[in-house]
């Protein structure tokens, strides 16, 4: 007998939703990555509820999505903190006798930013909204509000058309990045970014379905959404560079600028990477 999509949307949902409980003990005690797991559970939660939204009851998946974004932010504004510290880091490691007021300009402010946003995270944790949110999660995770009709439809078919969906939406934008003026491109890759992942999800939810197919594509999805994911971090750290310098005196200028030019060449070999990790999409059905 063939599996039913809504049977086979659940099994999807409860996995990330057990990720997501699964992390909050180590967010709480500010275990390595713990943020990190958390939030991508989160997103991975959101992306789901996005891509096969057809299955589910239009206000309650929109209520539920909503509130699945305000954690997401939340955790965001900490591992963004994270990764600049983390990336900061790594960059000064490169260069001898770097003035104490850089790293701590730099390496110490995003710790302590990292410190904060944590705080606020737990803070929310033990909120009433954060409580309402895991009680849903707990029916959603069980007994979500499916779509019947289409809950009842072969799963095949309709994981085969979400995929099919969020693909043609990806190569849009895809197709739309060489005509993009230089000003607009950044956001445009940031955009593609954003649809690979979010076909990458729909396709790891599907993979049990769909098989190797949906599994080779949200590879394929993921190595492009990772390309991509480099040449942000290194534009958004070369600005956040700059920033700091902006606002510093001219004996660390110097330094600023060299470590504003290491991250402007790390974009651009980033960058050198997308046409191939973005030509699956030109064969997109």
């Amino acid at each position: 007998m063939a599996t039913e999509a809504g049977e086979a949307v659940v099994a999807a949902l409860r996995e990330d939703i057990d990720r997501l409980f699964d992390a909050e003990p180590d967010v709480r005690a500010d275990a390595d990555d713990s943020v990190h797991q958390m939030r991508v559970a989160t997103r991975r939660l959101r992306s789901v509820l996005r891509s096969y939204r057809k299955l589910f009851d239009a206000e309650e998946a929109a209520a539920t999505e909503a509130e699945l974004k305000w954690l997401a932010d939340l955790l965001g504004v900490a591992r963004d903190a994270e990764v600049r510290a983390e990336r900061f880091t790594d960059l000064l490691t490169g260069y001898d006798r770097v003035p104490a007021e850089v790293t701590d300009a730099l390496v110490g402010a995003s710790r302590a930013a990292y410190t904060a946003a944590h705080t606020e995270v737990l803070s929310a944790m033990d909120g009433k909204r954060y409580r309402r949110l895991r009680k849903v999660l707990k029916t959603w995770r069980t007994d979500p509000p499916l779509a019947p009709e289409l809950a009842r439809d072969n799963a095949t078919d309709v994981f085969d058309k979400v995929l099919r969906r969020d693909r043609k939406r990806l190569r849009k934008l895809v197709f739309a990045e060489p005509t993009a003026t230089p000003a607009d491109r950044v956001e445009l890759l940031h955009d593609i970014r954003k649809g690979a992942k979010r076909l990458r999800y729909s396709c790891e939810a599907a993979a049990t379905v769909l098989g190797p197919d949906a599994t080779d594509l949200g590879t394929r999805a993921k190595r492009l959404q990772s390309v991509l994911g480099d040449h942000r971090d290194a534009v958004e750290s070369r600005e956040a560079i700059l920033v700091v310098a902006a606002g510093t005196h001219a004996t660390a200028a110097t330094v600023y600028e060299l470590l504003a030019d290491t991250e402007e060449a790390a974009a651009g070999r980033a960058i050198a990477h997308y046409p191939a990790a973005a030509a699956f999409i030109s064969a997109a059905n």
